[in-house]
């Protein structure tokens, strides 16, 4: 079935948006839910089909020119392509790196304009958002080396020059610059306070990948992102209103990230006490699978 998929997929514009949106669905359930040995192989097939990759490119690209300032509320069928375009993107990402598997075809993709549709919204919606940054994860794991993906920047012209770095650390962290780091976890700490759970999920596994990334390139700066005080008010709004419990899948994943980078103005000892407690008299079996993951990627980690 891929096959035919795959070249239907390729037949058509962005704009027929009733059969390509499940159609790229069904590329990426393919992907996803299948043994290894196949999974391989159904890369290869969406990687060798010149067109499908080429229908992505259109796809991606027309997430800066559908966003009219009053987008509805609900998401709309346009913007649901969108969300299945980026999610298959970077499932592809994923899995070529995994199991280097050739490309007939690269993706170019504005690293500025990703950047700017997490820190500016711009009334996006949450799902959107969430596979936005599922791409920008993808990205980061790679350190931006994909032979998929070609990062281009929104002020270079065709065959100039990229520009150079403006700082030391800029230097160190390209093609990220110091500034965008900063207005990037901003946003992500202000999209938390939404206590959505789709996406706060999507939001601490982005900040946990972009410090990893970031602690890769130049510890200094991943030390200082981490221990930002701004994160420990944070904390204080996460836990706030009906649910003040620490065993909360977001609060104790990103609990986990500061006790990794030792940021002890964030956490200090008397917290981690606090959710060791909880712990002890929360009856683990009745916990959900999330909080169960986090509580013992968070025990571990301490």
């Amino acid at each position: 079935l891929l096959f035919p998929v795959c070249n239907l997929c390729g037949k058509c514009r962005p704009r027929d948006t009733d059969l390509l949106q499940p159609s790229l669905n069904f590329l990426y359930w393919s992907l996803h839910q299948t043994t290894p040995c196949s999974q391989q192989r159904a890369v290869a097939v969406l990687l060798s089909n010149v067109s499908l990759l080429e229908l992505l490119q259109k796809v991606l690209e027309c997430t800066w020119l559908w966003s009219p300032p009053s987008r509805p509320a609900y998401l709309s069928s346009e913007d649901a392509l969108l969300c299945s375009g980026w999610l298959l993107v970077a499932s592809l990402l994923l899995y070529q790196h995994r199991y280097n598997t050739e490309v007939h075809q690269t993706l170019s993709v504005d690293l500025t304009e990703v950047l700017n549709a997490v820190i500016f919204r711009n009334k996006k919606p949450i799902l959107l958002l969430v596979s936005i940054m599922q791409f920008l994860r993808a990205v980061l794991r790679q350190n931006f080396s994909s032979s998929l993906l070609v990062i281009v920047s929104q002020n270079t012209a065709p065959g100039a020059a990229q520009p150079q770095p403006s700082s030391l650390q800029d230097t160190a962290l390209h093609p990220l610059a110091m500034q965008q780091v900063f207005s990037l976890v901003v946003s992500l700490q202000n999209l938390l306070v939404h206590k959505d759970l789709l996406l706060s999920q999507a939001v601490v596994a982005c900040l946990e990948t972009l410090v990893e990334y970031l602690y890769l390139k130049n510890q200094d700066v991943a030390l200082h992102i981490a221990s930002q005080p701004w994160h420990r008010f944070l904390l204080f709004t996460l836990l706030s209103g009906g649910q003040k419990s620490f065993l909360q899948p977001e609060v104790l994943r990103l609990m986990t990230l500061f006790v990794r980078y030792q940021s002890s103005n964030i956490i200090s000892q008397k917290e981690i006490s606090q959710i060791i407690q909880e712990a002890a008299e929360a009856n683990i079996a009745e916990l959900p699978e999330a909080t169960s993951h986090a509580l013992h990627l968070f025990l571990s980690q301490v």
